[in-house]
Parts: C-alpha cells; structure tokens; sequence
C-alpha cells in the first residue's frame, strides 16, 4: 500500500517538477547532488535554487513568478531547484547554503559565488502578484548577475 501512495504522489507533483526544468532548471534530488553542483560550477557566478513546493501558492506564484524573471535581460548563470517534502534530504542539504535564512517552501535563492546574496521567502511571495514576484527577482538580478 505505502508503495502505491509513493508512485501516485510522484504522479501526482511530476506536473510541478516539469513547470521548472522545461524553462531550464536543473533538478536537485540527493543531498550529494546538491553539494556536487553548489561546490562545483554553481560556486561560480550567480545561482538560483528554487525550493519548489505543492502548496497553492508555488503554482499559482512562485513558479510562474520564476519564470516570468527569466525573460529579464540579466539572468542568473545556474538555475537549480529542490523540492520541499519530496526530495526531503536534497531540500534540507540546499537549506544548510542558505546560511542564518529559516526554511520557506516555496523560496527562491540567489547565490553568488556561493554565497547566499538574496532570499525570497514564502511570506513575500503569497499574496503577491506574478509581477511583483518577478520584479523582487529581477532587481537582485540586476544587483549581482552580471
């Protein structure tokens, strides 16, 4: 039985893992994953780590927030995402680069030679608009992408 409720919960967030690496984040699922990418090629330049997350807000904000970002001229050069209450292990490992930050599902992260810079918690995505959501992205965009 536990088997079966694990394959259909994966069903069921599939839809919301594929809204962020259709426009280009790379998924992270293992913690070793994570530390891979965050000490490697993302310690370098500017990363984004998006904690995804099923609740209402992540899908009608958060992800289409992210993506409406990505249209801005300064763009980050790594694009990462963890998936809170999922890929619990992975999720908890990228937290611990998001140095004196409290967990927030849904967030965004921008990382700067691997270094938290900026972090946008739940709190300031719920309740805003899509644009609101993009215009917080886009000005730390702009203040460390290059």
């Amino acid at each position: 039985m536990q088997n079966f409720y694990i394959q259909q919960m994966q069903m069921m967030v599939q839809p919301m893992r594929d809204e962020l690496t259709r426009i280009g984040f790379k998924e992270l699922r293992t913690p070793e994953e994570v530390d891979e990418v965050l000490q490697g090629e993302g310690a370098k330049g500017t990363t984004l780590i998006v904690v995804n997350s099923v609740c209402g807000c992540a899908a009608g904000l958060a992800r289409p927030g992210v993506a409406l970002s990505l249209k801005h001229k300064k763009v980050p050069d790594h694009l990462y995402t963890v998936f809170a209450g999922q890929d619990r292990e992975a999720t908890a490992r990228a937290r611990e680069y998001f140095e004196g930050e409290p967990p927030s599902s849904p967030s965004f992260a921008l990382l700067k030679d691997g270094k938290l810079v900026q972090m946008i918690h739940r709190h300031e995505i719920e309740g805003a608009s899509l644009e609101e959501i993009a215009q917080k992205l886009t000005a730390a965009y702009d203040k460390y992408c290059e």
